[in-house]
């Protein structure tokens, strides 16, 4: 028989953002259990609200299926004695196996005598596995956790009713003081208690009681909704993605409405205007088909039509206070210059341990000097790169972001302008922050580029500098996401840097500025290139770089991170060789045989004692020559080129001779090579078939 299982758990009002990662979780944990518990099933449909993480499993077996067991016990010699008496050690085994010595059988196992037992282990209904569920439940993981009551028990909300109906059955179980049943609740305000019949009236129920469970079906109410109001007044709206998922994760029985403000505000920046009713009050913004920002706003109501008259008028009041105060702080910043901004950051802490905010874009005025050079940018460039530099973190003291502080950045670009500074500058304001997240956008512009590396580089540097390491799961400055945004940054633009130890060349520039810098970022530099190796696996990793590659690449012992990024490019591209396996092997034979001479001296010609070193030297001199100015992927050539003379010098040569002089010759050659070989990765640590 089919069955259909309904399993919901009723909690207070989740956070909007974790209703959908905890139904996928919840989803996956139910899943995996039955698996493990040997329950088939067809297909687990997701239900999700505020209130509530439910799945209706279809297809469930009745029982799991026996399973006859052939248990291995102790070898014979041990289970027996010499008169062939059975030990404590033989009685002990089959009574753990809810056996007797009559059931033992013998069974050679690699040319020795073994105890057996033949087990018949009946299947457990699937009521009795499903009582097992309250484990799975509990075991959930939330990024924030509630106790409540006298329990130990933590759960991202108090559960407050279980609901477990096996077809039209309960299944019984038990999490706190809360027995599971089949009655459940529909809407707060709008319904009420009430009893399943069966597994299968859950989503049914639940729409007749004022909930629309499935979420899919609740976004799409919710955007049938507003199309219906935007087509109505002929306005244009930015359905924007993590809005509309953050409001459908607020709400059970949605309705949508619209409502306006006062043209006044369109004097702000839209960025304002939209931060105003989306960051802080969920409202949805609209444009007329010019793209012009419009005094109006959609949101979505968690309940019926009744009195919305008066939920729009409330709406409307609770936006206008916020659209009053950014009116003020805009008018009051303009009246403070940049400098003044930018000495106000001299008392603004950027970390007790470290500056204040006006020492670091000192810090990161000469960072960003040293990479500018680097990358060749034009006289223009390095002026705006400079200028932007010593200014950027102003708006960090403006009354707009200290109200609103995820306009930082923006204000920054919006008031750098209307202050007269160059449109480079006040970009590479507003993009020193980007990306702001793991796969956010990066900057657009070269300085801005140029600028948010120098940033991140000198906050990842800071922080190592005085210990302050992210480690396990503590990372509270975010410094791995600062590392991969640099990561990103730079394969994006293929920007060629010796960024794995730069800090001497920075060190330096701090001294050309003359800066009081009382932290040494020479601190933990090894720490520091680990930590940005771990980016770059992170990177090939989403790039679906093999594991082999990327464990082989990031051992790399070069500075230049797109070189790194280039080389996994490089093997990836050249995997299916032919001549592949043979070129490899070829260059980690090199590598084994190198490490037992790292301290040889330099080659010598005049040792060389058969054609086949001179071949070899001649063919790494000229790859040593050219090696600095190569790409990767032109130096991995050349490394191939030399697999059939390496193999002739290992044919004809004793790379161990007995004569001290010609095996540390011999070695220093193959160190050379090692030394190239080892600017793509280590290659050893290839796959290769």
């Amino acid at each position: 028989m089919a069955n259909s299982y309904l399993l919901e758990v009723g909690v207070e009002e989740m956070p909007a953002h974790v209703v959908t990662p905890s139904i996928k979780q919840l989803h996956q944990r139910v899943a995996d259990y039955l698996k493990k518990e040997r329950i088939s099933f067809n297909d687990i449909h997701e239900f999700a609200t505020p209130r509530r993480l439910a799945l209706l499993i279809d297809g469930l077996s009745d029982k799991q299926p026996d399973v006859d067991q052939s248990v291995k016990g102790p070898a014979k010699k041990i289970a027996q004695d010499s008169d062939g008496n059975w030990t404590k050690a033989a009685i002990g085994f089959t009574r753990g196996q809810g056996a007797t010595v009559d059931d033992i059988q013998f069974k050679n196992v690699k040319g020795e005598e073994y105890v057996f037992v033949e087990k018949h282990i009946a299947g457990k209904n699937v009521a009795e596995v499903l009582q097992g569920l309250p484990d799975v439940i509990t075991s959930m993981t939330f990024p924030t956790l509630m106790k409540w009551g006298y329990y130990n028990l933590q759960f991202i909300r108090p559960i407050r009713w279980l609901v477990s109906l096996l077809n039209d059955q309960v299944v019984p179980f038990k999490i706190l003081d809360i027995t599971a049943g089949r009655t459940t609740r529909g809407h707060r305000f709008l319904g009420h208690k009430f009893d399943l019949k069966q597994a299968t009236d859950y989503e049914k129920a639940l729409h007749d009681d004022f909930v629309i469970a499935d979420q899919a079906k609740r976004k799409q109410v919710i955007e049938d909704q507003i199309d219906q109001i935007v087509k109505a007044n002929d306005w244009v709206i930015d359905k924007d993605a993590d809005l509309l998922e953050e409001v459908n994760n607020l709400v059970e029985w949605p309705t949508t409405f619209s409502g306006s403000f006062d043209p006044k505000y369109l004097v702000l920046p839209d960025e304002v205007l939209i931060t105003s009713m989306k960051d802080n009050q969920r409202f949805f913004y609209l444009r007329d088909h010019d793209g012009k920002l419009l005094p109006h706003f959609i949101a979505v109501r968690n309940g019926n039509t009744d009195y919305l008259d008066n939920v729009i008028k409330g709406n409307e009041r609770v936006l206008v206070p916020r659209l009053e105060d950014a009116k003020f702080f805009y008018e009051e910043d303009q009246k403070i210059s940049i400098d003044e901004y930018v000495d106000r950051l001299k008392r603004v802490s950027f970390h007790d341990k470290i500056s204040s905010m006006y020492d670091k874009m000192q810090r990161v005025a000469a960072i960003a000097r040293v990479l500018g050079k680097h990358l060749h940018l034009s006289d223009q460039e390095m002026a705006d790169l400079d200028r932007a530099a010593h200014i950027y973190k102003f708006d960090l003291t403006t009354q707009m972001v200290g109200e609103f502080a995820e306009l930082q950045g923006i204000m920054g670009d919006i008031y750098a302008k209307l202050f007269g500074e160059d449109d480079a500058v006040a970009t590479a304001i507003r993009e020193h922050y980007m990306p702001i997240s793991a796969d956010g956008d990066l900057p657009a512009s070269k300085v801005g580029a140029v600028l948010a590396v120098a940033d991140k580089l000198d906050s990842i540097m800071s922080f190592f500098a005085v210990d302050m390491i992210p480690s396990g799961s503590n990372d509270p400055y975010a410094l791995r996401r600062q590392a991969f945004g640099i990561v990103r940054i730079i394969a994006d633009r293929d920007w060629h840097l010796p960024l794995l130890d730069i800090q001497p060349e920075i060190v330096q520039a701090f001294n050309d500025d003359q800066l009081n810098v009382s932290i040494d970022i020479t601190k933990n530099a090894d720490q520091v290139r680990a930590f940005f190796m771990d980016r770059i696996h992170q990177l090939l990793s989403e790039n679906k770089t093999g594991h082999d590659v990327i464990d082989a690449v990031t051992k790399a012992q070069t500075a230049d991170i797109e070189d790194v990024l280039e080389s996994a490019e490089t093997i990836k591209q050249h995997h299916s060789d032919d001549d592949f396996k043979e070129n490899i092997e070829a260059l980690t034979r090199v590598l084994r045989i190198a490490k037992k001479g790292q301290g040889a001296a330099q080659v010598d010609a005049s040792l060389f004692q058969n054609p086949s070193e001179k071949e070899l030297a001649d063919a790494v001199n000229k790859l040593n020559d050219h090696a600095d100015h190569n790409s990767p992927a032109d130096n991995f050539a050349a490394l191939n080129a030399l697999s059939p003379i390496i193999n002739r010098y290992f044919d004809e040569n004793m790379i161990m001779d007995k004569d001290e002089k010609i095996k540390n010759n011999r070695l220093a050659l193959l160190n050379q090579i090692a030394h190239q070989v080892y600017q793509i990765g280590d290659l050893d640590q290839l796959v290769i078939k």
